[in-house]
């Protein structure tokens, strides 16, 4: 019999536990031989709970069981839950997680002790939650060249810019009941700037082009600038305003990526993602273009990626799958983001707006005025033909001398 431990019962142990459970019969006929959870290590007690006389509290137990064939680690976190993994895959265990911090900032040495000790380091649920992602970028697209990636990575944000967008609310507002509502923590900090979406794109960017992308190489920003004024010019100019993540091949040898706020276009599907779900778009030289969309998080979605992973390395046991990508300590491999070209969304205040058209067009040369119901007269806002972007900050900042520098936006 197969045996399985299970690190952290919290939402997504707890799913994963309670899924497991639930569908172990049909599970055992996948696998081809029964297995079952063993340990559930966690600090609290949890005394009404079905599953406590699997409740331990010292990992080394856990650690130095033979039985134990496959951990689930869901504590989160890079500090603990690093330490646990490292022991584990240096004990042989193969390790699934849902945990995209470590991911994102030790998965090249962790998939190399994985490899090195004939077991496998699984991350499914670490981007998207319950939207399989990994594994069809790692094996169904593989005969492709990834020509890009973009995605809504956070339901939280997704969420409050769709209550924006549908019922005009304030950022504050939405930010507020996306909190009663459990979609965002009562610090939401890496939600709302960008820093959960960051560590998204950066494992699927390693992923796809083969070398760690580090979160500290990405530029991140968020949600909380963004004005209902700078959504109903959007709108009215055929767009949408989304929290996007992106990576994309600059050359054999650098990627660009980036997380932030984008206009993107009705036209395209990402658009229409609204509330807490996700959406994924590849590009491939040889599919084309694809979308994964689904619930990004919750408890049994993610838990459904866990225990996929589960049957995946209990499968393989004493096999290690191919998936892999190099460290890397050159930080020039990702592109600066202000050396790229870039369309961007422009809001100005000035006394003289109208007045600055000329001045604005000699820069910018030609370039789409937006207008919105109930405009102000000492307001404009425009879209800028596609420039390198540290030229269009260079222009700005000689606009800016004339004028308040309101909102500025890139297009997807």
């Amino acid at each position: 019999m197969s045996k399985i431990a299970v690190i952290g019962y919290g939402v997504v142990g707890s799913g994963t536990v309670e899924l497991f459970e639930k569908n172990r019969e049909s599970i055992c006929k996948k696998v081809g031989k029964d297995c079952s959870i063993k340990y559930i290590l966690d600090l609290r007690d949890f005394p009404d709970s079905p599953y406590a006389d699997k409740m331990i509290k010292d990992f080394n137990i856990i650690l130095n069981d033979d039985e134990v064939e496959v951990v689930a680690e869901v504590v989160g976190g890079a500090t603990f839950a690093y330490d646990y993994t490292k022991q584990l895959l240096s004990k042989g265990k193969s390790v699934v997680t849902s945990n995209k911090e470590l991911v994102a900032t030790h998965g090249a040495e962790l998939l190399k002790i994985a490899r090195e000790n004939n077991c496998n380091y699984l991350f499914e649920a670490s981007v998207g939650g319950g939207i399989p992602i990994i594994r069809p970028l790692n094996k169904c697209l593989a005969g492709n060249e990834i020509e890009q990636i973009s995605g809504i990575l956070n339901g939280t944000t997704n969420f409050i810019l769709t209550k924006m967008i549908r019922e005009q609310m304030d950022f504050a507002s939405a930010l507020k009941m996306a909190q009663e509502l459990g979609y965002a923590e009562k610090d939401p900090t890496a939600d709302v700037e960008g820093h959960d979406a960051c560590r998204k794109i950066c494992i699927l960017g390693s992923l796809a082009f083969g070398k760690q992308i580090y979160p500290d190489m990405v530029h991140c920003s968020g949600i909380s600038n963004i004005t209902l004024d700078d959504v109903e010019y959007a709108e009215n100019a055929g767009y949408a305003i989304k929290l996007i993540g992106s990576v994309k091949p600059v050359d054999k040898e650098h990627v660009t990526a980036i997380v932030c706020p984008r206009l993107v276009s009705k036209s395209n599907l990402l658009a229409s993602v609204d509330d807490v779900y996700n959406a994924i778009s590849v590009t491939g030289d040889g599919v084309g273009d694809v979308l994964f969309y689904g619930q990004g998080a919750g408890k049994l979605p993610t838990a459904s990626a866990v225990v996929g992973d589960i049957i995946d390395c209990l499968k393989h046991h004493n096999r290690v799958l191919a998936m892999s990508w190099d460290d890397c300590e050159d930080k020039s491999y990702v592109v600066n983001y202000k050396k790229t070209e870039v369309s961007m969304y422009v809001r100005i205040k000035a006394d003289d707006a109208e007045e600055l058209k000329s001045a604005i067009s000699g820069m910018f040369g030609k370039l789409m005025y937006i207008e919105r119901n109930g405009r102000p007269d000492n307001e404009i806002a425009f879209i800028t033909p596609n420039m390198i972007e540290e030229d269009i900050d260079a222009n700005l900042t000689i606009l800016s001398h004339s004028c308040e520098i309101a909102s500025k936006i890139r297009l997807l």
